[in-house]
């Protein structure tokens, strides 16, 4: 027990195996879920926190998730956070299956980590090395809760946020769509705010490897994780030999740059915009890669990547919601994505100190990154066909476009 009083805390450790549609069982995966009982109902709970009730000395006992109720949420936090102690109010936020956080009166945030893995969580190890450089675009840890080496949540001061680049790029593709105007001519055209977010992972990836090294890049490494994680992908959905030809390149491509820890999921939702820039947040990695794949060094392309098919899924998505768009939307939702990707480039080139950690020649940088680009789509349809199938068509389309585009995916030019 966490908690005694009125609402009891307690912390709970579930064990998941998975199991395939065979019936194999998958590697056991660990979940806490802080669990709070109460004599009284509680009707301020988010939506999916009421686990239900149970018999205790013939009196019912209520049941839901401590994160998902603020009286539960603020309760927990001041033990397992101390720092925290003495809010008067708890705004739980809703998470995903890795995280949940919730903002404790206008000072903290605490984020949960939901899936327990052994050792430092990445999002702790990396804001803890960033911040201490004095990198100052990312979340500082004001306090961490851990047990028996495992980080199970960090506490954060509460930064006061316009919005995130995902919401940014949403409104200015919805208004571009009601105008029929061309992007430069947009009110809400964030072609400057993209050019200074891809200045600011420039910076990033330069303290990264200034606070935590660098090693050169492994290239035959970085194929057999691309291998391994293309055969997690179920079906026939994608030509996967096909794909594999491709990721086998990296062995025997001569000029691939540097290896530096990097964020590993890096969008436009982990960017929030504040009134002097931008502030990075969740650097956790990719949740359906094992943790060793997230901790690895990678190339800063990687990151870069995720963020050019960023851009184009927030296109994507916004002419979902007009049923595909007309064809003048589609020309224009290509016209965004192209206009904010250029610019995002053109703010990571301007930082001097990135370019040592790259490929020397740009035939090689676009090399790389066209592969990394392809990567991110094969994860995008593991993503999908394990949460959301429905949508898997999407990335499905992305990969065969990157295969077999026209041009094609540049290939590796040969040392000069």
């Amino acid at each position: 027990m966490l908690v005694d009083g009125p609402t009891e805390v307690h912390w709970v450790v579930v064990e998941v195996r998975p199991t395939s549609a065979s019936g194999a069982t998958g590697s056991s995966e660990w979940y806490q879920v802080p669990v709070a009982l109460s004599a009284a109902y509680p009707s301020d709970v988010l939506d999916g926190g009421y686990l239900g009730t149970f018999d205790r000395d013939g009196s019912d006992v209520h049941v839901f998730d401590a994160l998902a109720e603020p009286a539960a949420a603020l309760a927990l936090a001041a033990v397992v956070t101390p720092a925290a102690a003495g809010q008067s109010a708890a705004r739980p936020v809703t998470g995903g299956r890795a995280s949940t956080s919730v903002v404790l009166g206008d000072r903290f945030v605490l984020k949960v980590f939901r899936r327990l893995e052994q050792g430092a969580n990445p999002d702790v190890e990396l804001t803890t090395a960033l911040a201490e450089h004095g990198f100052g675009a990312v979340p500082a840890p004001v306090e961490v809760w851990r047990r028996n080496d495992t980080d199970l949540g960090v506490l954060r001061r509460h930064e006061r946020t316009r919005t995130d680049g995902a919401a940014m790029a949403a409104a200015s593709l919805e208004e571009l769509f009601d105008r029929a105007c061309p992007p430069r001519d947009g009110k809400l055209d964030m072609v400057k705010d993209s050019r200074q977010l891809g200045t600011t992972v420039a910076d990033l990836h330069v303290a990264l490897a200034e606070s935590m090294g660098f090693v050169p890049a492994p290239g035959a490494d970085w194929a057999a994780t691309m291998a391994a994680q293309l055969h997690r992908v179920a079906g026939d959905r994608i030509d996967a030999p096909r794909v594999e030809e491709i990721f086998d390149r990296l062995r025997v491509a001569p000029d691939l740059g540097a290896a530096i820890r990097i964020h590993g999921d890096l969008d436009l939702a982990q960017a929030l915009r504040l009134p002097r820039g931008w502030l990075l947040i969740d650097f956790e990695g990719e949740p359906e890669r094992p943790v060793e794949e997230r901790r690895a060094p990678s190339s800063p392309l990687r990151d870069v990547a995720g963020m050019m098919r960023s851009y184009q899924q927030a296109a994507s998505v916004a002419l979902r919601a007009r049923d595909g768009g007309t064809e003048d939307e589609r020309v224009l939702a290509r016209a965004w994505a192209e206009r904010n990707m250029n610019a995002f480039l053109a703010g990571y080139a301007e930082v001097d100190a990135v370019h040592p950690l790259l490929p020397r020649t740009r035939g090689a940088r676009d090399a790389l990154l066209s592969v990394f680009e392809l990567d991110k789509a094969v994860y995008d349809v593991a993503y999908e066909l394990a949460h959301r199938p429905e949508l898997v068509d999407a990335p499905v389309q992305s990969v065969s476009r990157l295969v077999e585009g026209d041009p094609p995916l540049p290939d590796f030019p040969p040392e000069p």
